[in-house]
């Protein structure tokens, strides 16, 4: 397999390359080791992508049924299932995980979307997450809530691993940072390591022009902006990144052992037809960077992706875009704000059917 891919390439200016799906299925077909092969460096799971996976296939059947005549429940079922394949597919990415000295080669997990505004039940499930799983290149995936960001700190102090996901603001990863690196000073203040820490932010791009883009559409002037803004709110992520990673509270940290935290790109794939499969790939390339693609999209890449150091690009145009935004009376925050309820309703629902399409399995195949 060559390495002059678009994948390896990006790999090369300081970004790794993630698959936005896991299933059983991907497993053992060998999917998931040819992606490998071509480059990808991890696995990102949510309760929408287990949906698809557990609910809609019967893959899982055999191993549903006999945990049903265990007497398991369905969210023992779910969980059981779950760990099972983050567990698998970690087994997969350890030599990268190993590679890297820990830096990457990472399978994330979420924690229930039921949780979403407690943090005391998420930290819990957080803590439990981990000991099931049994990896150290496994992340728990907890939601950019209020709660959550409580949530956040707390488990990078116990030294979890750590997806911060469904940011859709910059305020929002300001706050996600916040916690990062006060976890870390918390757990610095108690004399325990550093090292060996991970985490990613994982900021959602698409939703946003979709979002966007509907307003702008009622707007005489505001055809220019379409499917510009998603980008721009992430570039503008990152220029609040390379802030924080020149600040001395950071420096401090980095000197007893502590790795950065990395943003990482989520619904990245394009929703509308109109523009470039792999413009939300293409447009975000960068150090300390991670993109979590869908395998469409990831075949796009693969086959025509446009790779260069675009992360930090066209700093003034992303300025002028978003002052025009605001003037046309679009608040991106209200609209930022919306995307996050939305996501949690949606994550919320995709978990609780899936709970109940298991119940109904067992019951269908233990007769």
């Amino acid at each position: 397999m060559t390495k002059d891919n678009s994948i390896f390439r990006a790999l090369a200016l300081g970004q790794s390359i993630w698959c936005d799906f896991l299933s059983r299925d991907l497993l053992r077909s060998g999917r998931l080791d040819k992606m490998i092969e071509e480059g990808v460096r991890g696995v990102t799971t949510n309760p929408s992508i287990f949906e698809n996976a557990i609910g809609k296939t019967s893959d899982y059947d055999g191993d549903i049924l006999s945990m049903v005549r265990q007497g398991k429940n369905r969210e023992e079922i779910y969980t059981s299932l779950t760990v099972a394949d983050v567990r698998e597919a970690a087994d997969r990415f350890f030599p990268i995980y190993a590679g890297s000295g820990g830096k990457d080669g990472f399978v994330s997990l979420e924690v229930s979307p039921l949780l979403a505004h407690d943090a005391e039940g998420t930290v819990s499930e957080a803590q439990t997450l981990a000991r099931l799983t049994e990896k150290k290149n496994v992340m728990i995936k907890i939601p950019a809530t209020p709660e959550g960001m409580k949530a956040i700190r707390r488990c990078i102090a116990l030294g979890i691993n750590v997806n911060a996901t469904l940011i859709f603001s910059v305020r929002q990863y300001r706050e996600v940072a916040e916690a990062f690196i006060a976890g870390l000073e918390d757990r610095a203040s108690e004399g325990k390591p550093l090292s060996g820490i991970a985490s990613v932010a994982s900021l959602f791009v698409s939703r946003v022009d979709t979002a966007v883009d509907k307003l702008l559409a009622s707007k005489d002037t505001g055809g220019a902006l379409a499917g510009k803004i998603a980008v721009d709110n992430a570039r503008a992520a990152y220029m609040d990144f390379e802030i924080i990673l020149s600040g001395p509270r950071w420096r401090s940290l980095e000197e007893k052992g502590a790795q950065v935290q990395r943003l990482l790109w989520a619904s990245t794939g394009t929703k509308n037809p109109d523009y470039s499969p792999t413009m939300y790939v293409d447009s975000l390339i960068g150090p300390h960077t991670v993109n979590t693609i869908p395998p469409a999209t990831l075949e796009a890449f693969l086959a025509g992706g446009t790779v260069g150091l675009t992360v930090t690009s066209d700093r003034e145009g992303m300025k002028r875009r978003l002052d025009k935004l605001a003037a046309l009376g679009i608040s991106l925050d209200e609209v930022t704000d919306r995307l996050l309820e939305e996501g949690l309703d949606a994550f919320e629902k995709a978990y609780i059917l899936l709970l109940e399409v298991i119940e109904k399995k067992g019951q269908s195949l233990a007769g």
